[in-house]
């Protein structure tokens, strides 16, 4: 590492879970965003900030003035701009060494798959269950772990699938299918239609980068095998714990 590197990334080498080789290992990572919107935003900057070598953002919408209010990559002033694009420039503006790939197209499981080959860890920002499971399928297709996200109203839900990894308890992990099975009918939720608490997002959405960030360094996820439940109207935390479904179409 260089010296510069050293100073910029001090504070966590002087971690011993992290240590230089651990930010060794953050720094020549290959991380893939899906989703630049209210998930996406803060787990992009924390990653750039955090010296990822390379980071890939997935989005196909643009900056509206009704993202604003928790989207915080974006700025007034890059309205109409693409999501991808916007976030690229605010994380360049915080770390100019990291390599930005910014994709501005819809992601779907044809899009998806050589991308998440390509990736060491995959973050799930997305605000639907065909795009979620579509990611799910390539992560277990390619054995990467998938750190999932999501926030509506006053509700947050935070997990990491690895379906290739065990867990604590040595049990086989689930996959996202197997906790929201594709082929049950979930009632969507658009935060456009109900609302949502502009900080728990960015809750979720730095916590999902913390959960990249320790698989990265090699220091690992302790969420395989958990579901963590956010109640942003009382400020809890509960959490189930979910495990693999032999019959689950997509890693049983």
């Amino acid at each position: 590492m260089t010296d510069e590197q050293l100073l910029r990334y001090s504070r966590h080498i002087l971690l011993s879970e992290v240590g230089i080789e651990g930010q060794e290992r953050i720094c020549k990572s290959h991380a893939l965003i899906v989703g630049a919107g209210g998930l996406g935003s803060p787990a992009a900057l924390y990653l750039a900030a955090a010296g990822v070598g390379t980071i890939t953002l997935f989005d196909h919408d643009t900056v509206d003035f009704t993202n604003l209010q928790r989207q915080i990559a974006h700025t007034t002033a890059r309205a109409g701009m693409t999501k991808v694009e916007s976030a690229k420039a605010a994380m360049l503006d915080i770390n100019p060494e990291v390599n930005v790939h910014a994709l501005c197209e819809r992601a779907t499981a044809a899009s998806l798959a050589g991308y998440v080959l390509q990736a060491d860890v995959v973050l799930d920002c997305t605000d639907n269950f065909t795009t979620r499971h579509a990611i799910n399928a390539a992560c277990v297709e390619h054995g990467k772990p998938l750190v999932s996200g999501s926030a509506i109203r006053l509700d947050g839900q935070l997990s990491v699938y690895h379906s290739r990894k065990y867990g604590q308890s040595h049990e086989p992990s689930p996959c996202y299918a197997c906790v929201f099975p594709p082929e049950q009918d979930f009632e969507e939720t658009a935060c456009s239609t109900l609302g949502v608490l502009g900080p728990l997002v960015g809750m979720v959405g730095t916590m999902q980068a913390a959960e990249a960030l320790k698989i990265l360094s090699g220091m690992s996820s302790q969420m395989i095998g958990r579901l963590l439940m956010i109640d942003g109207k009382r400020m809890a935390f509960d959490e189930i714990k979910i495990v693999k479904n032999p019959s689950c179409s997509i890693c049983g």
